[in-house]
């Protein structure tokens, strides 16, 4: 037995603190239904983040398209900033009430592992960046992992159903295990090179037994043009200085005739350490900074009742329109349908909180994930860590 709530688990609003059971019991017995608008706002983000990549709304709106609600929401992979509604629900309150649990989950650790990896991806550049971290979390939890860390900035993900999801092959190359099994780095590579196709590439683990440096060139000696790259998961015990172990095994490569040769890093690697090892690194695998990402503290406040404005102390009340600027990115809050001058650029400001579900259709489709990651990409392009 798993210990998990399934989606009828989820729709039928068993997944929620029990004070919104208590709270519709209530409001049920006095026969209050108020209309509402209720919006969900993130007051600051995590580590000092100065701007987050919203996602987590695909599966949103597999529980907002079963109410009779209304909803707005800024498009799966915006990026977004403090204060900003990134989703607005319009409806009686009691007809989604049991759903705030829920709908906050999802969108909080979705956000949170899109935001990391497109860090990640900023740092790397150009530099093929991996997601390594589904066995850290659930399995349950696995496929939506990875697939908001391929939208965030991943190039690529190691888990086979989460290929499935993104329509991308899984990427991986070989574990310790089984180096161990067979009893040699060169033999485990040799032995993979006989039974996988030539559309994988050979791609050694060499840091199981021995020196990563002549680990390195005993598979290169071994596979010659076949070997694609090298991959470094030192333990963080044996690195010492591991940026000096990588110069080395680069500079014995090249001189015996090996510059095809890619080096790979993973194993407990941070955003600090990235910069550090870019100028001689071809590829990262990131595992736990991307799946155990911090999540985003979105909230969910009602600020409109029955058509008036209405919010608790510390929010400001009534529906409101986000404007982004085209030409130069600046983003503006102003109350809803308030006419708004142009940017101080001249742009015309564009409103980026768009429907998305109405009368059980989600209204604004949620684009396929290669499609969502370009506009994170192009995006966050012209953002600073």
């Amino acid at each position: 037995m798993f210990h998990v709530a399934g989606e009828k688990d989820i729709l039928e609003g068993k997944v929620t603190d029990v004070y919104f059971n208590r709270t519709l019991q209530i409001l049920e017995s006095e026969q209050v239904n108020c209309k509402v608008k209720a919006e969900f706002v993130a007051k600051k983000l995590p580590e000092d983040w100065s701007w987050g990549v919203l996602t987590g709304l695909e599966e949103v709106s597999t529980i907002l398209k079963e109410l009779p609600v209304k909803a707005r929401a800024m498009p799966e992979g915006t990026v977004f900033y403090p204060n900003e509604p990134v989703l607005e629900i319009e409806g009686a309150y009691q007809d989604f009430c049991l759903y705030e649990t829920a709908i906050l989950g999802l969108l909080c650790q979705a956000t949170g592992i899109a935001t990391k990896s497109s860090r990640f991806k900023k740092l790397c550049g150009d530099r093929l960046l991996m997601s390594f971290g589904a066995r850290r979390m659930h399995p349950f939890l696995a496929p939506m992992i990875e697939r908001n860390a391929f939208v965030g900035g991943c190039d690529g993900v190691s888990v086979i159903k989460s290929g499935e999801i993104i329509g991308k092959d899984p990427l991986g190359t070989v574990p310790h295990a089984l180096i161990i099994c067979i009893g040699s780095t060169v033999e485990a590579l040799k032995a993979f090179d006989r039974v996988m196709g030539p559309e994988i590439n050979r791609v050694a683990l060499i840091d199981t037994f021995n020196d990563e440096k002549f680990e390195c060139l005993n598979v290169a000696e071994a596979l010659g043009d076949k070997l694609y790259a090298v991959r470094f998961d030192t333990p963080s015990s044996r690195r010492g200085n591991f940026l000096s172990i990588l110069e080395e095994s680069r500079w014995e490569l090249d001189l015996r005739g090996f510059e095809h040769v890619k080096i790979f890093v993973s194993g407990g690697l941070e955003e600090e350490d990235i910069p550090k090892l870019n100028p001689v690194v071809d590829a990262y695998g990131i595992g736990t900074a991307i799946s155990n990402a911090p999540v985003v503290d979105f909230s969910m406040d009602i600020v409109e009742v029955n058509g008036k404005p209405r919010a608790k102390r510390g929010k400001l009340s009534g529906a409101k329109s986000v404007l982004r600027c085209p030409k130069c990115n600046k983003n503006k809050i102003v109350p809803l349908n308030q006419d708004s001058r142009n940017c101080v650029c001249g742009e015309k400001y564009s409103e980026i909180l768009l429907p998305f579900v109405e009368s059980g259709e989600v209204v604004t489709g949620i684009s396929k994930p290669e499609e969502i990651r370009q506009y994170v990409l192009a995006q966050i392009a012209g953002e600073t860590l």
